[in-house]
C-alpha cells in the first residue's frame, strides 16, 4: 500500500497496490503491519456500510467526542463520493482546515481519518456504497457534528446537496 499524507497532519490517502491479470485484480486494502509502520492506529473494532441511492446525498460532518473518539478508514466501494474531513483538534497547526478528495470504485483509494476530525461526504453518483472501519464502537452519547456549510470552515462542495437529514443540515455554528 502507498500512504500519502494530506495537508492535514495525521490524515492519509491510502492507495492499494493493485495486481491485475486476465481474471481481474487483487488489491490489499488493509495490513496492520503497514499501518503500524506509518504510525497509524489499526485496531479497528467495527465496520459499517453506507448505501446512498441518489447523487447529491450529503452525510456529515460527524465525529465522536472523547472518550469515544475514533480513527476511521473510509473507502467508496461502488460509485463515487467527494469525501471531506475537518481538523477539529484545537492544538493542531491545521485546526479548522478541511481536506476533500474524490473516492470512487475505480481508484480504490481510502482516506485514513485520525481522532479529532469531523467526516462527511456527498455522493457524486447514484447508488454509492461507502465502507467504514472504526477504532471505537459507536457510542450515541458521544456522537456529534458540525454543519457541512458552516462558514468557519468554508468547504467547497462540488455540488449542492439534494438529500440531507435535518440533523446534518442544522448543526449550530462552530465556536472557534
Amino acid at each position: 500500500m502507498i500512504f500519502v499524507e494530506t495537508a492535514l497532519a495525521g490524515a492519509f490517502v491510502v492507495e492499494p497496490d493493485i495486481f491485475t491479470d486476465q481474471r481481474g485484480f487483487l488489491a490489499r486494502t488493509f495490513c496492520a503491519k503497514e499501518f503500524a509502520a506509518q504510525g497509524l492506529e489499526s485496531g479497528f473494532v467495527q465496520s459499517s456500510l453506507s448505501f446512498n441511492r441518489q447523487k447529491g446525498t450529503l452525510r456529515g460532518m460527524h465525529f465522536q467526542k472523547e472518550p469515544h473518539a475514533e480513527d476511521k478508514l473510509v473507502r467508496c466501494e461502488m460509485g463515487a463520493i467527494f469525501d471531506v474531513i475537518i481538523d477539529l483538534r484545537r492544538q493542531s497547526p491545521t485546526f479548522c482546515r478541511w481536506f476533500g478528495i474524490e473516492l470512487n470504485d475505480s481508484s480504490r483509494k481510502a482516506l485514513y481519518i485520525p481522532k479529532g476530525f469531523a467526516h462527511g461526504f456527498i455522493t457524486l453518483t447514484d447508488n454509492a456504497l461507502v465502507s467504514y472501519q472504526m477504532t471505537q464502537f459507536y457510542a450515541p452519547q458521544s456522537a456529534a457534528g458540525v454543519r457541512y456549510n458552516d462558514p468557519a470552515f468554508g468547504i467547497e462542495w462540488p455540488l449542492a446537496p439534494s438529500t440531507i437529514v435535518e440533523r446534518d443540515a442544522n448543526y449550530e455554528d462552530f465556536v472557534l
